[in-house]
């Protein structure tokens, strides 16, 4: 390292950050936020070289966790504030899906979340997005999700408080409305609006008690090449029940890991095999009705667990831990992609776990003309999540 003078100072080149903090009186506790902001910035000169309309967002949010269970309330000390960076890929009408939901953005979305507590520690998250613009494209609803990495997971030695996250990968769902306003000057414009940030392992491993975050953003944005902005297409298409279908029936197969909530019972794969007939109505719904079969080893772990420790609930492990329900659904679907909401009741439900209401969240791709397709989905009771399924199926 060489000794540069200046100005009667005596520096150090290449610079030494750490002490250059300690000469002008950065506290240790700021280089987090110095970190994500020379992040910010890499990443926007490396985006910046991309001839594609593309844009690059930056907000700086604050908030607080929201008490959805009273289990929780002992992290619940401070205000969570944090960043997100997201890279955009406007869209101008191309394909048919763009020009039918108004032009959409897709892109991605890099975050850092502060809990402000040091049982939860911080956040980083990874998430594919899409944004969808409302009221001549001033007010925009961005829906994200991936995963986030915890730095201060539940360890039954060192961080027991931790009932929220027992593991340090975890499945994380970002949700923002903002108010916009693009391009003011030179490509730049700003926004505001509310987020909500959820994280949580899905039972992968236990505790998961899960954190909701309900937070303001404040952020500015910036239009690589906005001189040379195309115009949006709009070319008059077909109208949306002319890609009606006939009904069809769909095989899937399902799998996936998962652990009771007892901890340290440790983690069981699942399998669900489902059978359902849909019916395309129109260019973007999917109504779907079918049959689901559900083979979860944790629950027959569960069970045997249950009759040893708790002999007054008069179980004898024999239970069979299996179970059949009926489910209603519908998909939204963009070009080969679609959004998955069902809602299901179990019609054999043998050993009462949770209750006999379920419901399942997910995202679907399609391949080969829409006959193959793959997915990942949130099966839940109502907003405790059993497990994280992956899965495949074909559309006959």
């Amino acid at each position: 390292m060489d000794l540069k003078i200046a100005g009667g100072r005596i520096y150090f080149w290449p610079p030494d950050f750490s002490r250059l903090m300690y000469i002008y009186g950065i506290q240790p506790t700021m280089k987090k936020y110095l970190s994500i902001i020379c992040l910010l910035l890499i990443t926007a000169i490396a985006l910046g070289q991309e001839r594609q309309p593309t844009e690059l967002e930056i907000d700086y949010y604050y908030g607080s966790i929201l008490e959805h269970n009273p289990d929780i309330s002992h992290l619940i000390t401070d205000h969570p504030s944090g960043f997100a960076l997201s890279y955009n890929r406007k869209t101008f009408g191309a394909r048919e899906a763009e020009r039918r939901y108004n032009y959409p953005d897709w892109g991605f979305t890099l975050s850092y979340q502060d809990f402000q507590n040091d049982v939860l520690g911080s956040n980083y998250g990874l998430y594919a997005h899409m944004n969808f613009y409302f009221l001549n494209r001033h007010l925009v609803f961005k829906v994200a999700q991936g995963i986030a990495y915890a730095d201060s997971p539940y360890d039954p030695e060192t961080n027991y408080l931790n009932n929220a996250f027992g593991s340090e990968i975890l499945s994380s769902t970002y949700m923002k409305l903002n108010y916009v306003h693009e391009n003011i000057w030179e490509g730049l414009g700003l926004h505001a609006g509310i987020s909500l940030v959820h994280y949580s392992n899905a039972n992968f491993r236990s505790p998961n008690t899960s954190v909701n975050t309900f937070a303001f953003n404040l952020g500015a944005r910036y239009v690589f090449d906005h001189e040379n902005i195309p115009s949006y297409i709009e070319t008059t298409d077909p109208p949306s029940k002319s890609h009606a279908e006939p009904f069809k029936f769909n095989l899937a197969f399902r799998f996936g890991w998962n652990e009771s909530d007892v901890v340290g019972s440790g983690q069981f794969p699942f399998y669900v095999v489902s059978g359902f007939v849909d019916k395309r109505i129109n260019y973007k719904s999917v109504l779907q009705a079918g049959v689901d079969y559900f083979d979860a080893k944790f629950l027959e772990e569960f069970i045997r667990y249950r009759s040893i420790a708790f002999p007054e609930d008069d179980i004898d492990g024999s239970e069979d831990y299996r179970r059949v329900g009926v489910f209603i659904g519908h998909e939204l679907r963009f070009y080969k992609t679609a959004f998955v909401a069902q809602l299901g009741y179990y019609v054999y439900w043998p050993y009462e776990f949770e209750n006999r209401v379920y419901n399942r969240l997910g995202i679907k791709r399609y391949f080969y003309k829409d006959k193959i397709f793959a997915t990942i989905s949130v099966k839940s009771h109502w907003a405790k999540a059993e497990g994280v399924e992956f899965g495949v199926g074909v559309r006959l």
